[in-house]
């Protein structure tokens, strides 16, 4: 397991220029846009526009915090995002825009490159002790709120626990916080 603190995480520009994005965990490690097999990022949207176009990339957007966004996704009906949506999968070579549905948004933004590897997100809620199974793969934990403890390592908000297929095993959980529980898979 390794704990990738809040305050390390990446800060660079998006690939379209528009704004900048927070990198968490990229693999290959170091690698560029053009490059990885999967990446975790958070981004800031301050206006309405098009997202950056990765093509052979599947992603999952997931909004953390303001009001939420209206996506246009080329081939799709229009999808309202907010922080009470379900994680939103859709492929990432696909047009997108976005209209913002009430000022600046922070987005979680999941992605894997299509055919060698695929991903799930969920949001989890801990309050209290519990135990957790990690499923095979790679997961990453991400605490959006609250802190929360995993086999005695701390997270507080914005700090991300990467669990390798080495480390699977079943946990014990506690505190109060609201997670992100992102799975990523070889094929």
């Amino acid at each position: 397991m390794k704990l990738l603190r809040a305050s390390d995480h990446k800060r660079m520009p998006w690939k379209n220029g528009g704004g900048e994005t927070v990198e968490i965990a990229v693999s290959p490690e170091g690698v560029g846009l053009a490059d990885f097999d999967w990446r975790v990022s958070m981004a800031t949207v301050a206006t309405d526009g098009p997202f950056s176009v990765f093509p052979g990339i599947d992603r999952t957007l997931s909004i953390l915090d303001g009001g939420g966004m209206t996506l246009f996704i080329e081939g799709r009906a229009p999808e309202r995002l907010t922080q009470a949506s379900e994680p939103l999968p859709f492929a990432a070579d696909a047009p997108t825009s976005a209209t913002l549905i009430d000022g600046t948004i922070t987005d979680l933004n999941v992605m894997t490159r299509r055919g060698r590897f695929t991903h799930s997100v969920r949001r989890v809620s801990v309050d209290g002790n519990s135990k957790v199974a990690f499923e095979a793969g790679t997961t990453l934990v991400l605490c959006h709120r609250g802190n929360a403890e995993i086999d005695g390592t701390a997270l507080n908000a914005g700090d991300c626990l990467l669990v390798s297929e080495s480390d699977v095993a079943e946990r014990s959980i506690s505190g109060k916080a609201q997670l992100f529980w992102i799975t990523i898979k070889a094929i």
